[in-house]
C-alpha cells in the first residue's frame, strides 16, 4: 500500500525536526536532501518557518529558532545558546565579568543565556528575561544594528514608558551613538551600581542574529578597563560570527568600538 502524500503540515515539520537533530547549521541542499523535498520547495516552507520563530536563518544556514526552543528541550542541544556558550565562558574568564546572550523579539530583546562568576552573585542575571531598548545595553546594541524602518515596534516601549526619543538625552541619539561607535554602553540606567557593554553579533549581511553582552560594577567599565573589555568584546563578537557563518569579519566593522561615553 502506497503512502499518502505528505500535507504541508507534515513537510514543515520534516524541515523543523532536521534542523533540530544537526549537529552543526545546516545548509539548504541538506535540508532539502534528508527530508526528500525539492530545494525550492524547502526554501518556501523555511522562509515561513523563518518568519515564524520556528527556526533562524544565519547566512546560508540554519538552526532552531526561539518557538522551537520554547517546545522542545531536544532543539535545545543545537541552538544558538549551545554553540555560543564556549564564547560566553571564555569572555566570562578573561575579564571577570558576567556575560549574557540575547536575541531579538517582537519588541524586545530576551536574555537566552548567562555565564555569572561567583563575585557578581548579587547582580541579577535575567535569564529569559525581555529587556526594553531604553534601560538595557544588548537590546540597544542590537536596534541599533537593524535598518531604520525596522527599529520602530522597539521604540514603542520607551513612549510607553514616557522615556525620550529626541534630544541629547533621547534614545534616538542613543542608537546614533551606537552605530557610530558599534557597541553600546549603559552605565546605572537600570540598575545603579551596574553597567554593561555590548555588540551585536550580525550575518554575513550585517543583519543582527544576537548580542553579547559584558554586565559588572559600574566602577569596573572606566578609562583603560573600560578599552580594554571593548577590545574583549568585540574579538569574542568576531568569533561568535565566524562560528554562525563560517566567516570573520574585522572586529570593528560596524564602528570604531570605542564607547565616548554617556549613557547608552
Amino acid at each position: 500500500m502506497s503512502q499518502s502524500p505528505r500535507s504541508a503540515v507534515d513537510k514543515a515539520l520534516d524541515l523543523v525536526e532536521a534542523v533540530a537533530r544537526a549537529d552543526r547549521p545546516a545548509r539548504l541542499a541538506d535540508l532539502a536532501r534528508e527530508v526528500d523535498l525539492h530545494r525550492a520547495t524547502a526554501y518556501r516552507i523555511l522562509l515561513d518557518l523563518v518568519r515564524r520563530g520556528w527556526v533562524l536563518r544565519v547566512g546560508d544556514t540554519y538552526l532552531p529558532g526561539t518557538a522551537a526552543l520554547q517546545v522542545s528541550a531536544a532543539a535545545l542541544r543545537h541552538s544558538l545558546a549551545a554553540l555560543a556558550r564556549p564564547v560566553l565562558e571564555g569572555l566570562a574568564r578573561e575579564t571577570g565579568m558576567m556575560v549574557n546572550l540575547q536575541v531579538l523579539e517582537a519588541d524586545r530583546a530576551r536574555v537566552v543565556d548567562v555565564v555569572r562568576p561567583e563575585r557578581l552573585a548579587m547582580i541579577s542575571h535575567l535569564r529569559d528575561e525581555a529587556l526594553p531598548v531604553h534601560r538595557f545595553a544588548g537590546p540597544l546594541a542590537l536596534v541599533a544594528a537593524l535598518p531604520a524602518e525596522a527599529r520602530a515596534p522597539y521604540l514603542r516601549p520607551a513612549e510607553a514608558a514616557g522615556h525620550p526619543l529626541d534630544g541629547d538625552e533621547g534614545l534616538l541619539a542613543d542608537i546614533a551613538r551606537v552605530e557610530r561607535t558599534g557597541v553600546a554602553l549603559e552605565r546605572g540606567r537600570n540598575e545603579k551600581p551596574v553597567a554593561s557593554l555590548s555588540r551585536a553579533v550580525r550575518t554575513g549581511d550585517g543583519s543582527p542574529v544576537c548580542a553579547l553582552t559584558l554586565v559588572g560594577l559600574d566602577a569596573e567599565f572606566d578609562g583603560a578597563a573600560l578599552e580594554g573589555l571593548t577590545g574583549r568584546l568585540l574579538a569574542a563578537a568576531a568569533e561568535l560570527e565566524h562560528v554562525l557563518t563560517g566567516r570573520a569579519g574585522p572586529a570593528t566593522a560596524a564602528g570604531s568600538g570605542r564607547p565616548d561615553g554617556g549613557a547608552a
